[in-house]
C-alpha cells in the first residue's frame, strides 16, 4: 500500500523527499495548500474584473514585450502561446527521476498560495505524479533566470494536451496517455503559463537529487579511504582528535573521528610502523575530505531553503493587496551552490584517485600493481588510468558557471545565472566522483588481500565480505570493467549498517 505524503505550507526536509521519491508514495494537496491555492486565484480573477491597469504577465506580454496589453478574452490564450514557444530545449533527456523532482517541487511552489493559479491546474501535477506521467524534458535551454523556462515548458506541454511522457516505461505522445488516464488536457487561465514556467525547479531539482545521493557517497568515501588507508599499511595519528582541536572546522573534526572510529580494533592498524609519515592523499583525509563535507552542508542549506520559497513571477499577496513583479525567479543561490558543489565532489574523487594511485605503486610491500606476477600480468594498472581521466574530466566540468552572463530579451534579462548549466555539470561531476570511489575500493579490497592473514577492523571487514559477494579478488589478468560496473553498483546498493555514533550530527 503506497504512502501517501500531504501537500502542504509545512517546511519539507531531505529525508521527507527521499520518502517521497522513492516510487510509493502518493501525492495529496492538504485542504490548508488548497484554501490557499482558491484565495490566490479568487483574488487575482477580482483584481483583474475591477481593476484595467497592466500586471505584468498577467495582462501583458512577457520579457521585452511587457508593454504590450493583452484583451481579457485572450489571457488563456496567452498563457497556452507562452508555454509552447517556451518548449525550445535541446539536448539529451533530463533522467526520468529528476524530473519527477521537478514535478513535486513545482507542486509544492504553487501550492504556497502565492501563484494565482487554479486548484485544477496542482491538481493535475499531482496525477501525473501520482499515475506515473513523466513529461520528456531536455537538459540544454535555461539561463537560470526568468526561471528555468525552456525546460519548466516541456514540463507543463503535457498538461494542455501537447509534447510526449514517458508512461510505464515508454515514451508516448501526450493525448493518448491523457486519455487512457482519464485525463483532459487543461485549459489554462490567466497568469498560470507564467507561473508554470518561472522559477526554479529544474535546478532545484538536479541540486536535491545531488545533494541526496552525495550525502551517502560522502561517507562511503571515508569508508573506502579507511580500508585504502589499512591496505597501505598508513598511520593513524594524523586523525588524533588534539590535531583536529587546534584546526577546528566542523567537517575536518567528523572526518577525524569517522576514520578513528571505522579503523578500532583493526590488527592491521596496531602493528608498528616503520616508515614516518604518510603521502597527503592518506595523511589529508580530515582536510580534504572535511573541506568538502563543509562545503555539501551549506549546499544542502540553499536547497532546502529553495524547496520552500515560492519562485515564480509575478508574485501575489491576497492579504496585502499586492501584486509584485520581482526577481525571485533568479537562479544566482543556486548557480553559486551548485558550482561549490561540482569543486567539493571534484576534491573528493581527486584524493581518492591519489590513494588509488599509491596502492598499485609497488609500496609498503604491495606488489606492482596489486598482482601476483606483475609482468605477465598488468593487474590493476589501467583501472587508475580511468580514475585519471574521470578526475581529469570533473577539473574540466568544475569551472564555474556562476561567474558566466549573457543578455537576452532585448536587454530586459541582462544578468542571468546559468544556474541551469551549473546543475547538469554537477550531476555529471557526481557520477564521474561514483565511479572514482568504486575503483579506489576495487583496489582497496585487492590491496588488503595482500595483507592476509592480518585483519582490519570488524565494521571494514564486513563492508569487505558484502563487497565481496560481487566483485572477486583478481588472480590474474581478465576483464576488469564488469568488475567495475559491479562496484559501481554496489556502492549505490549497499546498506551502511553503522557502527553507533558512526554518523552522529550533521555531517
Amino acid at each position: 500500500m503506497a504512502n501517501i505524503h500531504q501537500i502542504s505550507p509545512a517546511v519539507i526536509d531531505f529525508g521527507q523527499i527521499s520518502n517521497i521519491m522513492d516510487g510509493e508514495t502518493r501525492l495529496e494537496i492538504s485542504s490548508e495548500s488548497a484554501g490557499l491555492i482558491r484565495k490566490c486565484r479568487a483574488y487575482l480573477d477580482k483584481k483583474l474584473s475591477e481593476e484595467d491597469k497592466p500586471f505584468y504577465g498577467i495582462n501583458t506580454g512577457f520579457g521585452s514585450l511587457h508593454d504590450c496589453s493583452i484583451s481579457n478574452g485572450d489571457l488563456g490564450v496567452l498563457q497556452k502561446n507562452l508555454v509552447m514557444s517556451h518548449a525550445c530545449g535541446q539536448g539529451e533527456e533530463v533522467p526520468r527521476e529528476v524530473v519527477r523532482l521537478m514535478l513535486f517541487l513545482k507542486i509544492q511552489s504553487l501550492a504556497y498560495g502565492n501563484s494565482g493559479v487554479q486548484l485544477e491546474t496542482v491538481r493535475r501535477l499531482v496525477d501525473f505524479f501520482n499515475h506515473g506521467i513523466v513529461p520528456v524534458v531536455y537538459q540544454y535551454g535555461s539561463l537560470g533566470a526568468s526561471g528555468d523556462l525552456a525546460p519548466l515548458a516541456h514540463m507543463s506541454l503535457p498538461l494542455i494536451g501537447e509534447g510526449e511522457v514517458w508512461y510505464r516505461n515508454r515514451k508516448r505522445n501526450t493525448m493518448p496517455v491523457l486519455k487512457e488516464s482519464g485525463l483532459e488536457p487543461l485549459v489554462l487561465q490567466s497568469k498560470e503559463g507564467l507561473a508554470l514556467l518561472n522559477g526554479t525547479q529544474f535546478m532545484s531539482a538536479y541540486g536535491v537529487y545531488c545533494c541526496l545521493r552525495v550525502f551517502k557517497l560522502s561517507k562511503l568515501a571515508d569508508i573506502i579511504a579507511a580500508i585504502s588507508l589499512d591496505a597501505f599499511d598508513g598511520k593513524l595519528e594524523p586523525f588524533h582528535p588534539i590535531v583536529q582541536k587546534i584546526r577546528p572546522y566542523k567537517g575536518q573534526i567528523e572526518t577525524a573521528r569517522r576514520i578513528r572510529v571505522l579503523l578500532e580494533g583493526s590488527e592491521l592498524m596496531s602493528r608498528p610502523k616503520k616508515h614516518v609519515q604518510d603521502p597527503y592523499s592518506f595523511r589529508c583525509i580530515p582536510q580534504v575530505h572535511g573541506a568538502s563535507k563543509d562545503s555539501i552542508h551549506y549546499v544542502a542549506y540553499v536547497f532546502k531553503n529553495e524547496i520552500n520559497s515560492v519562485t515564480d513571477n509575478p508574485t501575489i499577496f491576497p492579504d496585502e493587496d499586492l501584486i509584485i513583479s520581482a526577481g525571485n525567479f533568479h537562479g544566482q543561490p543556486l548557480a553559486l551552490a551548485l558550482d561549490n558543489l561540482c569543486i567539493a565532489m571534484s576534491e573528493l574523487g581527486s584524493i581518492s584517485e591519489r590513494r588509488t594511485y599509491q596502492l598499485v605503486g609497488g609500496y609498503r610491500g604491495l606488489p606492482p600493481y596489486l598482482v601476483a606476477k606483475p609482468g605477465l600480468n598488468s593487474g590493476f594498472m589501467i583501472p587508475q588510468y580511468t580514475a585519471a581521466s574521470l578526475v581529469s574530466y570533473n577539473k574540466q566540468l568544475s569551472t564555474p558557471a556562476s561567474v558566466d552572463s549573457i543578455e537576452s530579451c532585448q536587454g530586459q534579462e541582462d544578468h542571468v545565472s546559468m544556474g541551469a548549466n551549473a546543475a547538469i555539470k554537477a550531476y555529471q561531476v557526481l557520477l564521474n566522483l561514483e565511479r572514482i570511489l568504486a575503483i579506489e575500493l576495487f583496489n582497496a579490497a585487492q590491496a588488503i588481500e595482500f595483507r592476509r592473514p592480518a585483519r582490519t577492523s570488524e565494521y571494514l571487514e564486513s563492508f569487505l565480505d558484502k563487497y565481496r559477494g560481487k566483485v572477486d579478488f583478481i588472480d590474474d589478468d581478465r576483464i576488469m570493467y564488469p568488475d567495475m560496473n559491479k562496484s559501481v553498483d554496489f556502492l549505490r546498493e549497499v546498506d551502511l549498517e553503522l557502527k553507533e555514533g558512526f554518523f552522529a550530527g550533521e555531517y
